[in-house]
């Protein structure tokens, strides 16, 4: 008897114990009560020496990793794994949309990015979603073929492969043909993506036959899933490289159904896109380099704003996720997404003053407007004054190989399943990235961001992002490259991997698993996610901060880290389905 009582206080001492260390690890404790926790040891990466492959979906990082495993190099696992994700992860991967690939070369130490963001059609116009009354037009916007802008997708995976792939263009794409025509099991996350979106896909014939049973739900969990007209815009791809989606018989089938349907995308449209190769934004942090997407995305300009700002504290001593720590990042997002607000937009078009935005002096002036103790209603924070001389379902994945070149890259169809609407005989799924733009300069968009004139419609324009692939450099080469998914929400999710990672020293497990923050000026609100105490949510309110717990998981990143010549992986555990592929 006694000792089964001993048995038991054990296992309720172990039980005790346990909990207080998940407690422990959501800091509900604050500031200088704030407890040590070990975080490197607290959750584990994956480990690999050859090549790794971090991204949404298991087919296709799999696929990326046979690729690096036959010979191929980072950017040719990149290339096969976007491929790959437009078949097996149909609500943000994609030939139909577009984004930007950040790439790593390590023998020369150079960086460069690829941007395949869409472009708005010659024929779009800066009113074409207001209606009468000059309001925007919500439903034109988002789910009717004038949202799509011109994709890129497929032109930026052809241009990354051409410049800096090294095996053959049909076999990097020939296992997404695989996939599509072969077929592959429904899994529990495809299965719950499509009913998700069940009700809107049925709106759309082509939709629906492409996704959904007779009954209007998505297959069934473990039936097999296939798509032979995707199948054939790949063969079409692998065969005639970029000219096999932007000329042929898939560019017919895209411009006959805009015609059919209103939109206004056409053969010219599609003739004229190409993507282009840009030099990357960088600046230091504390010792290390990071360098990130430059317009006509945002991300980059505003994690390094950010980082400026921060790196003026004693970020440590604060201790991750007390009071004071969120209240210093909520007020650093704050002054960020307003000067987006104001300054942001595709750079071939307006003159964005990134050098001043991105630089120290300007980060010391914005620090000296921040109060240690209270919040500052966003109402107050206006624009900078500088002198100038994205969907919760846009999906992430990051790829590495043993000679120490890093691809990380972000695309999207805007939101999940973009505008819902397919394409005939493609397989392709629409984008409604036209949304993106600001319809109507100073009304929020979809994702709550207030923008102005220099994001405006205008024909061949690309549309503000906040897709922020990131590569954090040290003494020449990367040892950390990450992204996500999350339309406003991306930028603060990849500034708070960098800021574990770098002033907390997590292993890239720990940083990804952390609770999150986000605060994008307007609405004034500072979401936070399940995992911060509630004695440090008081605290917040009791200096100002009008605080909510997000009922959605802020952002999902998909992180390598490289380290004395081994990799080691994490995908974020905020959504079922993410993999990570390594040998």
């Amino acid at each position: 008897m006694l000792c089964s009582l001993r048995v038991l206080i054990k296992k309720l001492m172990v039980i005790t114990l346990f909990f207080a260390l998940l407690v422990s690890n959501t800091s509900t404790c604050d500031e200088d009560n704030a407890p040590i926790i070990n975080y490197k040891t607290r959750f584990l990466p994956e480990v690999g020496k050859n090549g790794m492959v971090v991204g949404p979906e298991k087919l296709a990082a799999e696929v990326g990793l046979s690729i690096l495993k036959g010979g191929g190099n980072a950017i040719d696992a990149a290339v096969a794994t976007g491929f790959a994700l437009a078949v097996t992860y149909p609500r943000a991967g994609n030939l139909a949309g577009g984004g930007f690939m950040l790439i790593h070369h390590e023998k020369d130490k150079r960086q460069t990015l690829i941007d395949y963001r869409e472009t708005a059609p010659l024929d779009s116009r800066p009113d074409m979603f207001l209606d009468e009354s000059g309001k925007i037009d919500r439903s034109r916007t988002y789910f009717s073929h004038l949202a799509a802008g011109v994709p890129g997708t497929v032109a930026g995976l052809i241009m990354a492969h051409a410049r800096y792939g090294s095996l053959p263009l049909k076999a990097v794409i020939e296992p997404a043909i695989k996939l599509a025509e072969e077929g592959f099991p429904v899994s529990y996350a495809l299965n719950y993506e499509i009913n998700a979106r069940a009700k809107r896909l049925a709106e759309n014939s082509e939709a629906a036959s492409l996704f959904l049973t007779a009954e209007k739900l998505a297959p069934p969990i473990g039936s097999i899933f296939k798509q032979s007209d995707l199948a054939n815009t790949l063969i079409r791809i692998a065969e005639n490289g970029a000219a096999g989606f932007y000329r042929g018989l898939t560019a017919q089938l895209i411009t006959q159904e805009m015609q059919t349907a209103g939109g206004i995308i056409d053969s010219e449209d599609l003739m004229r896109y190409e993507a282009v190769e840009r030099s990357p934004l960088r600046q230091t942090f504390k010792g290390y380099e990071i360098v990130s997407t430059p317009p006509p995305s945002s991300g980059g300009i505003h994690i390094i704003q950010m980082l400026n700002i921060l790196e003026q504290l004693d970020l440590q001593k604060m201790r991750l996720n007390s009071a004071k720590y969120i209240h210093y990042l909520a007020e650093a997002m704050k002054h960020a997404y307003a000067d987006r607000s104001k300054y942001l937009g595709d750079s071939d078009f307006i003159q964005v003053p990134v050098t001043e935005l991105i630089s120290k002096e300007y980060a010391r002036t914005v620090g000296q407007q921040i109060s240690p103790h209270r919040a500052s209603p966003s109402e107050t924070i206006l624009p900078g004054v500088v002198q100038s001389h994205e969907s919760p379902d846009t999906t992430h994945f990051t790829v590495a190989d043993s000679l120490g070149n890093v691809v990380t890259n972000t695309y999207t169809l805007n939101f999940s399943f973009g505008s819902h609407i397919a394409v005939p005989g493609t397989g392709l799924l629409l984008n409604n990235e036209m949304a993106d733009f600001a319809a109507r300069p100073g009304v929020a968009n979809a994702y709550g961001l207030i923008e102005s004139q220099a994001n405006r419609i205008s024909p061949g324009k690309r549309p503000l992002s906040s897709m922020s692939p990131t590569i954090v450099m040290q003494n020449g080469s990367a040892i950390l490259a990450t992204g996500s998914p999350g339309g406003s929400i991306i930028i603060t999710t990849v500034l708070q991997v960098i800021l574990n990672s770098l002033v907390f020293d997590m292993n890239i497990a720990s940083a990804a698993a952390q609770p999150r923050i986000h605060h994008q000026w307007l609405p004034d609100t500072l979401r936070v996610e399940p995992g911060i105490g509630p004695d440090t949510i008081d605290l917040l309110k009791q200096m100002g901060h009008n605080v909510t717990t997000s009922r959605r998981t802020l952002g999902r990143t998909q992180s390598i880290a490289l380290k004395n010549g081994w990799l080691y992986g994490a995908t974020d555990t905020r959504r079922a389905g993410g993999h990570v592929a390594s040998y």
